[in-house]
């Protein structure tokens, strides 16, 4: 059973009398079906209705879901041959940035993005998908082993921001996203990046300057967290709503505005209910845009990346 966000609490009170109904039959006295049958309908059309006109805020929550698929688990249901690339020749690994080559549907790639762990151990261990300075330098240590051996790249994103520790700051923090963010660009092989989950500010940047920009339909991508901005313009976090609102992060905003290329649809719920669905459903954009990019020669893909990001914020 999925865990309920806040605005949910309807469908959830809903499920739950489902489910007390079904222990009920399960004893075989009494035929509950017609009635178990009659809230289910009700509950999937209350789950539709409400994911119809979800708020900003609403879908940062959900971007945020725990039970949300991340990078091992798209590595396990979109790439095979997986090998693992580990450290930045220079400090550490770092467990918030994982990579590596990979198979993708019979093509050779490089696959590279953040991961935030399922569990209170895993987490402590990727801490949370905030990567630090040997993160990215990882992140620019595996692009440039792929541009070497005409690899395409791809990106999945999903990180609140860039850990902003003090000693990430010691080591260069910095520094170590803004080559990040070169290195994407001077890419000379095709790269498509994927926003999963949450798009946080220039740790998200960092390994999203691709040829394409997909976003899943409950995703989020901003330059700080609502509750950050909300902490700056009203000294409150609790203004977060308005701010999620204002900073448009949801990616049908982004798409309007020219930020990313295409929305990756989700089941109806968010991917969290049905991982499996979202995971193909990725997938086929992800094959979709390298189609789109192959045969493209080293400079024509540069030029591309470029004229995309010069656009932005042109009227």
């Amino acid at each position: 059973m999925p865990t309920f966000l806040d605005f949910e609490k309807p469908i959830a009170e809903l499920q739950a009398r489902i489910d007390e109904l079904r222990e009920t039959g399960a004893d075989g006295g009494v035929d509950l079906s017609a009635e178990i049958a009659r809230l289910q309908a009700k509950s999937d059309k209350l789950l539709r209705d409400t994911f119809a006109r979800l708020s900003p805020w609403q879908k940062t929550q959900i971007a945020r879901h725990p039970e949300r698929p991340h990078f091992n688990d798209y590595v396990a249901g979109l790439f095979s041959e997986f090998v693992p690339l580990a450290g930045d020749r220079g400090f550490a690994d770092d467990q918030a940035i994982l990579g590596g080559f990979a198979t993708f549907r019979g093509r050779r790639v490089m696959v590279l993005g953040h991961e935030k762990g399922d569990d209170t151990a895993s987490r402590l261990r990727h801490n949370f998908g905030m990567g630090k300075p040997e993160g990215y330098r990882k992140a620019v240590r595996l692009m440039e082993l792929a541009d070497r051996f005409g690899l395409p790249v791809v990106t999945l994103v999903d990180t609140s921001g860039a850990f902003p520790g003090l000693q990430a700051e010691e080591r260069g923090q910095a520094e170590a996203i803004a080559r990040s963010t070169e290195a994407s660009l001077a890419l000379g092989v095709p790269m498509v990046a994927a926003v999963v989950g949450e798009g946080g500010s220039g740790g998200a940047i960092a390994l999203a300057a691709g040829n394409r920009v997909l976003m899943f339909e409950h995703a989020v991508y901003s330059v700080i967290s609502p509750e950050g901005c909300a902490s700056i313009l009203w000294r409150t976090a609790d203004k977060a709503p308005e701010a999620a609102e204002a900073m448009k992060v949801t990616a049908q905003d982004l798409k309007a505005l020219g930020v990313i290329d295409a929305i990756v649809p989700e089941p109806i719920g968010g991917a969290h209910r049905d991982p499996a669905a979202a995971i193909a459903a990725l997938g086929d954009a992800i094959e979709h845009s390298l189609g789109e990019l192959s045969g493209m020669s080293a400079d024509a893909l540069r030029k591309d990346r470029r004229a995309k990001f010069l656009a932005m914020g042109r009227v």
